[in-house]
């Protein structure tokens, strides 16, 4: 592919073009994303990612400010050396969604020089502190343990805002000069007071169809289809784990590859949230899905999830391997791509006859093979 002249420190700004919620109301809001690279030159490839910049909610922003007792038009000084108002960094400029062990140790600090202790207790312990940090963004910390901070003060608490990255969906080949993502709206609440992710918020709540959005191409080498495309692929997707999988399909149907292609996708309910469903439908009529197994946990009695899926079809992924497939995990790190690993080693001892450590080591050459790729997170 070419070089564009965009990137993540000049990035593009692009069109949104399409929004659309992809899941019924019961379930995780999911909405699929379609932006226009217009004449940008801008080109990616099956597995890449697209960075987004946001800006952070002001209803957000306004509450550091209110709990913090700090003027709202008060300069203060960025990473960069630049100067602003610290509404203006907090909106556009740093990243106050996400909390750091450093953030706690820093705002406990600001607490015991105003003679309140009510953090310390945590910041003394790390494994109270790693606790204390799951599941609680900034703002809920701030809201219980108020405090009076210079503007400097509340700006040095956080680190600079990142973009956040997105698996692509769509094929260049099959979209031509668009890009599509898969996202799901992280929602939460306290004290009856709605609160929404960084990205995802923004992406769902303050822009709209004919929007801009600063965007740029962040290249995957390491989720890439097979080079050969008659080579078989077995893709292994939960939630918006779907989304690279999309673009592979899309691709090899662009392009004609002969390779046979298997997905196994899992989320919570076939009626609520089996996202792409027509697609896949029609893609599998079209003969670009031979085969296709789908895990749901909360429709039926029993949860089911994709590592039991691919337990239940062992001889076939075997088969599959044998054939010189290439294996694709993507999803979440901590659980699903953990236990879907362990079920392949499974397979291949129990399969191959081998010892787990041996089976270890099948995988490993997988691995090195590049026929065993993961994209995690």
């Amino acid at each position: 592919p070419t070089v564009s002249a965009y990137s993540k420190s000049n990035p593009y700004k692009a069109e949104l073009i399409t929004k659309q919620r992809i899941t019924t109301e019961n379930a995780n809001e999911v909405i699929h994303y379609e932006i226009d690279l217009g004449d940008s030159g801008i080109t990616y490839e099956a597995g890449d990612s697209l960075g987004v910049y946001f800006l952070n909610a002001e209803s957000l922003v306004d509450e550091f400010i209110k709990h913090t007792k700090v003027n709202p038009a008060d300069k203060v000084k960025l990473a960069s050396g630049s100067e602003v108002t610290i509404k203006k960094a907090l909106t556009e400029h740093l990243d106050v969604t996400e909390t750091t062990p450093q953030f706690v140790r820093a705002y406990a600090g600001y607490l015991a020089a105003d003679g309140k202790k009510d953090l310390a207790p945590i910041v003394d312990d790390s494994a109270a502190l790693s606790d204390y940090i799951q599941d609680r963004p900034p703002i809920f910390i701030v809201a219980d343990h108020p405090v009076n901070l210079s503007a400097q003060q509340l700006h040095d608490l956080f680190r600079p805002l990142t973009p956040r990255l997105y698996s692509i969906a769509s094929s260049q080949e099959e979209v031509g000069d668009e890009v599509h993502i898969t996202v799901r709206t992280v929602r939460y609440d306290k004290d009856e007071k709605d609160y929404q992710g960084a990205a995802s918020g923004f992406l769902a709540d303050r822009i709209e169809e004919g929007d801009e959005v600063k965007i740029f191409i962040e290249a995957n080498r390491n989720f890439r289809l097979p080079e050969n495309g008659d080579t078989p692929i077995i893709m292994i997707g939960a939630g918006t784990g779907i989304a690279p999988f999309r673009s592979f399909v899309q691709g090899r149907q662009a392009k004609s590859d002969k390779g046979k292609n298997w997905l196994i996708f899992g989320n919570q309910r076939f009626t609520e949230d089996f996202l792409y469903q027509s697609e896949w439908i029609q893609l599998h009529q079209a003969g670009f899905l031979p085969k296709y197994d789908f895990a749901w946990s909360r429709q039926g009695d029993k949860k089911e999830y994709v590592q039991h899926k691919l337990a239940q079809r062992g001889q076939d992924v075997w088969q599959w391997l044998q054939d010189g497939a290439h294996f694709y995990v993507c999803g979440d790190a901590n659980r699903m791509a953990k236990d879907v690993e362990n079920t392949l080693i499974d397979i291949i001892s129990k399969e191959g006859k081998l010892s787990a450590e041996d089976a270890e080591d099948y995988l490993n050459e997988l691995r090195e093979e590049k026929r065993y790729q993961r994209d995690v997170y």
